[in-house]
């Protein structure tokens, strides 16, 4: 676990409504980013799919650009550049060479270099009550690593959306450091109706972190409708900034000894122990007559 600095800084998480074009949706994002630096946010962070909201494979394909020479990309970083802040963006489509997108966080530092780079390792292939069907995969090709990033006030963890619901890469990141958990998303409202504070307050509990989560929230021009409430959660699960549904800036203050505190009073992450399932000699034996 890593020795986090007593000083406090000031998060930023934007909420979008993103819709169908880039353009459009870049200057959407770099206004209420403007609007955190303006209050003081020395980290800000943007939702899932911050630059384009589409299902539609043509039009998709017909959108999105590679990492390299993308000018949104070039975009963000003259601006993280500019505001000399920690940007975030929480995710962005990025044309792969292989017919397949990632859905890419990537992290800019104050003189606007790419500090990191993180491609969503969960795809969200779901059919929900009412007809709702997702299959990200179709389209994106998941990441297969896990990654940190230095910030000056302590280690974060970069995570998107569906990686939520797999609390061994959490533990994984926190086990190696982490002290603050970013979960950009563009969860569906029945899903976030159903389980967005009680997965997000879980993560940040059971690994005693600070989870940041800026959110997708509204109606969508491709048809999705989203769940909105962007998210700050401390390491003991308080609740400390919500947002609504309406796209929006949320700010609070976080002070990272919060996180050896808390870590010190439920030193769980330093009691893992390995452990193996077996099957009951009474299920073997019902299995065997």
């Amino acid at each position: 676990m890593s020795q986090t600095p007593d000083r406090t800084f000031r998060v930023g998480l934007v909420q979008m409504c993103t819709g169908r074009d880039v353009e459009r949706n870049v200057l959407d994002a770099s206004g209420l980013v403007r609007e955190a630096a303006r209050q003081g946010a020395q980290y800000v962070q943007t939702p899932e799919i911050t630059t384009l909201m589409e299902t539609e494979r043509a039009r998709l394909f017909a959108a999105i650009r590679p990492e390299e020479g993308n000018p949104a990309v070039a975009h963000f970083s003259a601006l993280a550049g500019e505001l000399g802040i920690w940007l975030h963006i929480g995710s962005m489509p990025i044309l792969l060479g292989n017919g397949k997108v990632a859905n890419r966080s990537l992290l800019f530092s104050p003189d606007g270099a790419v500090a990191a780079r993180f491609d969503k390792i969960h795809m969200f292939d779901v059919e929900l009550p009412g007809g709702e069907s997702y299959r990200e995969s179709k389209n994106y090709q998941g990441g297969n690593a896990g990654v940190l990033a230095e910030l000056p006030w302590g280690m974060l963890g970069l995570t998107v959306c569906y990686d939520l619901r797999f609390p061994h890469l959490y533990r994984t990141l926190a086990k190696a450091g982490a002290d603050f958990l970013a979960i950009p998303s563009a969860f569906t409202r029945k899903t976030g109706e159903a389980h967005w504070h009680v997965l997000m307050r879980a993560r940040a509990i059971e690994n005693g972190c600070f989870v940041l989560a800026a959110a997708q929230g509204g109606r969508h021009e491709s048809g999705r409708e989203t769940y909105g409430h962007s998210l700050v959660v401390a390491p003991w699960g308080e609740i400390v900034a919500e947002g609504g549904v309406e796209p929006s800036v949320i700010v609070a203050d976080i002070r990272p000894a919060e996180v050896q505190a808390a870590r010190q009073r439920i030193p769980s992450l330093q009691h893992d122990r390995p452990f193996q399932v077996s099957l009951a000699p009474a299920a073997v034996a019902k299995e065997a007559s």
